[in-house]
């Protein structure tokens, strides 16, 4: 009679349709999350195997000769690598889908699932139309002019030996990194409509044009300091290993463009403005959004060593991994303590922090992560949490609404990982290549703080400032362009959308995230 009572208990509890059952909701992303998590583990394995048989299989140095057979070798595990890499970046998707969710009100989760999934569709149509000849293909200093469509294309992406689509696969993945940040600040507000005609302008513009001037072949900040180029008496290059300006600044300066010229959410109030009741709207599940951030680090294994292109830099991938966790480590500490001590809840350890400061930290060291050891890792992943607390901060005293802190955790975090490469390269490592790293004496970088004098330093100020204000001027003027357009397509929805029953959610998608019982 226990046992049966107990069971009839159960039953009872999981069948009474209150807030339990919404959470058994919350636990279902939970359930689907450590799912995907099982399946970025198998492609990790296949990241060690792959590292494993290179270093068993080669000592490569950029001065080696090597076989063609060797060669074709060394091509199929470098394309694998890269490939695998690409599937990790384009996993960090649903990390962007849960931590912006998470973040966000209620009533605008199905919009935020939205747009983060339409987003992607169209990134990888747009990106294969024009972006990726825009920004990969020689053309001039500014764009490039060839390959659209990937017609034309080569069967090798310049030197690197890695298969012209293979190289699209990954640099898609990065389009779609940014073009997703910036959806992140304009959540609530704006219309579906909106936000089609504002992503065709990232996607296929914004992103792959300046991305071109630092990434192209024949980019001005990338020849940057060389003879015949721009600035050569400088003698340095901008430099950006996987992307902290070219994709995470670029994705800040556009959410700022954005969130200025959409406004504040209709009835959000500012600290500023109320010192007891103002300030961001809780989220509606930080579970959620936790899970999100770690899907979001997790992936970073590929955003980061995967931008050697090259499985054969052992060295070199091993170190960008551990740069890449130590940051991420230091950036989450630094964020937590700083509001711990001096945050509106003070004596508090704050989880909303201490989210964006570990992903600050990975956005800083996206830059210098080759070229830096883990002290100064740790070093700048440090500073890159408290910039994350100044940063929402700064931008709630502006009265600017930004719900998951895109453009402190991306734009701002992005500009001192690009500036921390000019002041924490140690002067040991040079460049990557296909057949392993080329650390001669001429190609190593080499920061302030290691006596190298503030060349790399100036060029690295120098690229973040063109490349930051570029990208917010182009975007300012887009986004004010398609705020002026008449209702549906205004880049804000009307106001009973923000408003209404069921917001967002329910007048642009017609459902909730989270319908009542029947």
């Amino acid at each position: 009679m226990k046992f049966l009572r107990t069971l009839l208990y159960y039953k009872a509890q999981n069948e009474r349709p209150t807030v339990r059952r919404k959470l058994s909701r919350a636990e279902t992303w939970k359930l689907g999350a450590t799912v995907f998590g099982g399946k970025m583990i198998g492609m990790a394995l296949l990241f060690a195997a792959i590292s494993l048989f290179s270093g068993m299989t080669s000592t490569a140095h950029a001065a080696d000769t090597y076989t063609a057979h060797e060669t074709s070798m060394m091509n199929s595990i470098n394309t694998a690598w890269t490939l695998v890499a690409a599937f990790l970046v384009f996993g960090m998707q649903a990390g962007f889908v849960m931590l912006e969710a998470g973040f966000a009100r209620q009533r605008e989760t199905v919009n935020v699932l939205m747009e983060c999934i339409f987003d992607t569709c169209l990134c990888g149509i747009l990106f294969w139309a024009v972006g990726y000849a825009f920004m990969f293909s020689h053309g001039n200093a500014f764009i490039g002019t060839h390959w659209f469509f990937l017609s034309g294309a080569p069967d090798t992406y310049e030197a690197t030996g890695i298969p012209i689509l293979a190289h699209w696969i990954f640099q898609f993945a990065f389009a779609d990194t940014c073009s997703t940040i910036t959806s992140g600040a304009m959540i609530g507000r704006t219309g579906f409509r909106g936000d089609i005609l504002y992503s065709i302008g990232v996607t296929g513009f914004i992103y792959p044009i300046i991305g071109h001037w630092a990434w192209g072949p024949d980019g001005f900040l990338a020849l940057m300091g060389s003879a015949d180029h721009w600035m050569p008496s400088l003698g340095q290059g901008f430099r950006d290993f996987a992307g902290s300006t070219v994709v995470h600044t670029i994705g800040g300066a556009v959410s700022l463009a954005g969130a200025i010229a959409l406004g504040p959410r209709l009835g959000r109030v500012f600290a500023r403005d109320d010192k007891k009741h103002g300030g961001m709207p809780p989220p509606h599940n930080l579970t959620v959004a936790a899970v999100g951030g770690f899907l979001l680090w997790f992936g970073w294994y590929g955003f980061n060593p995967g931008s050697t292109l090259s499985a054969m830099d052992a060295q070199g991938i091993g170190r960008i991994a551990a740069n890449t966790t130590l940051a991420a480590c230091a950036g989450g500490m630094s964020a937590m303590f700083v509001a711990f001590f001096i945050g509106g809840t003070k004596g508090k350890f704050d989880l909303g922090y201490s989210i964006n400061g570990f992903l600050a930290g990975l956005v800083a060291i996206t830059c210098p992560c080759y070229w830096v050891s883990p002290l100064g890792s740790i070093l700048l992943g440090l500073v890159a949490g408290i910039v994350v607390y100044i940063g929402v901060n700064l931008l709630e005293w502006f009265r600017i609404d930004d719900p998951i802190g895109a453009v402190t955790v991306h734009g701002f975090a992005g500009i001192w990982g690009t500036l921390s490469l000019g002041l924490f390269a140690t002067g040991q490592y040079g460049a990557t290549g296909p057949t392993g790293a080329d650390n001669s004496a001429t190609a190593v970088v080499k920061g302030l703080f290691y006596g190298g004098g503030m060349d790399v330093l100036k060029a690295q100020f120098i690229g973040s400032a063109i490349i930051t204000l570029g990208s917010f001027f182009v975007a300012f003027v887009m986004m004010k362009v398609l705020r002026m357009l008449p209702h549906p397509w205004n880049l804000r929805v009307e106001a009973q959308g923000e408003t209404g029953p069921g917001g967002l959610d329910v007048f642009e998608h017609g459902i909730e995230a989270y319908p009542p019982q029947i």
